[in-house]
């Protein structure tokens, strides 16, 4: 996971911090890090690990994880029946909640993905659907129609942490035109001092 050191220094990069990558600050090397996998027990840990997407865009894991036991508490631990019926009044509520990331489009996304997700197990089940795909990138695609907040690195991450299959993550990564540590080098190259010198190169440990 990402601390607030190495998000700074992603920022500066112009890269984005998430739990697949790590940064070595000052040499700002990239290198991928598997988050855990789980096995579902219900739709409950399907809208729990698709919440965590949702409010990691643009934010690092550190902070997701610091606010997850107040997040989980506002969501009545994602019981994906009581999220599903939360209501404006509900949401602005939870949007003034010090113990949750205050992004109320996020947290109407979470009521929207958790509506989502039981309109599919009503019409022959959640589950169901995630395998009646035969390739990746169209269920990726499904996805990311269906659910807010959710992009190529989004539904990667919520299908790879919920034991679905996915394709080699440097292989994706290659595919989507991912390359953050080629992105970090040319980010990282100090500017000449004057005209006429060539930078000088940054210093790797």
């Amino acid at each position: 996971m990402c601390g607030q050191e190495t998000c700074r220094a992603a920022d500066r990069g112009g890269l984005a911090c998430n739990s697949w990558t790590t940064i070595a600050v000052g040499a700002l090397e990239f290198a991928p890090v598997e988050p855990p996998r789980i096995k579902p027990k219900g739709l409950d840990d399907y809208l729990e690990q698709l919440a965590r997407g949702v409010f990691q865009a643009g934010i690092s894991w550190r902070v997701v994880d610091a606010k997850w036991p107040g997040i989980r508490a506002g969501f009545h631990n994602f019981k994906i029946e009581r999220v599903a019926r939360l209501g404006d009044r509900e949401i602005d509520r939870l949007a003034k909640d010090e113990r949750l990331i205050r992004s109320r489009p996020k947290i109407a996304a979470v009521v929207h993905n958790a509506q989502a997700i039981l309109d599919l197990e009503h019409d022959g089940g959640f589950r169901k659907h995630l395998r009646s795909f035969d390739e990746y990138e169209d269920l990726a695609k499904d996805l990311k129609k269906r659910f807010k907040f959710v992009g190529d690195s989004g539904a990667y991450h919520f299908l790879y942490t919920m034991r679905q299959p996915v394709p080699d993550w440097h292989e994706w990564a290659k595919a989507h035109g991912i390359n953050w540590g080629a992105k970090a080098k040319t980010s990282a190259k100090p500017r000449a001092r004057s005209r006429g010198r060539s930078a000088p190169r940054a210093r790797t440990r």
